[in-house]
């Protein structure tokens, strides 16, 4: 078995395709229309996951209620240090700062996505 994608409902289309494709490195590859919503399916620079961003027709006011259980997204990253770069030129910020996981050989931060979705970015450090 395999986990194919996995989906979430956003409120600003454009935003969500703008912070994935050009902060995060996803790449759009499949767009599709239901009856209620269109459906926007990006693949990370591996092709070895996929996001399902979902757009409804009718949306709450408020956006959506992530709840206490979803957790976070984390995507690898080469050099948080870079990506820190990218992450201001798009005028961005951090949730939490990048730190380093005391013995671990490992760098994480954090951010949020426009509808509020966590996402843990992590450096393997290299001795």
């Amino acid at each position: 078995m395999k986990l194919l994608h996995t989906m979430i409902r956003v409120k600003e289309i454009n935003a969500s395709l703008k912070f994935y494709t050009e902060l995060l490195n996803m790449k759009l590859v499949k767009q599709k229309r239901l009856e209620d919503c269109e459906l926007y399916f990006l693949n990370d620079e591996e092709n070895t996951t996929q996001l399902e961003l979902t757009y409804n027709d009718e949306i709450f006011e408020n956006g959506y209620n992530i709840g206490n259980g979803f957790g976070h997204f984390a995507f690898s990253v080469e050099s948080l240090d870079k990506f820190t770069e990218k992450l201001h030129n798009l005028g961005y910020k951090y949730l939490y700062e990048p730190f380093n996981l005391d013995g671990k050989g490992t760098k994480i931060a954090f951010i949020k996505d426009p509808d509020g979705y966590e996402i843990e970015l992590i450096e393997k450090i290299v001795w």
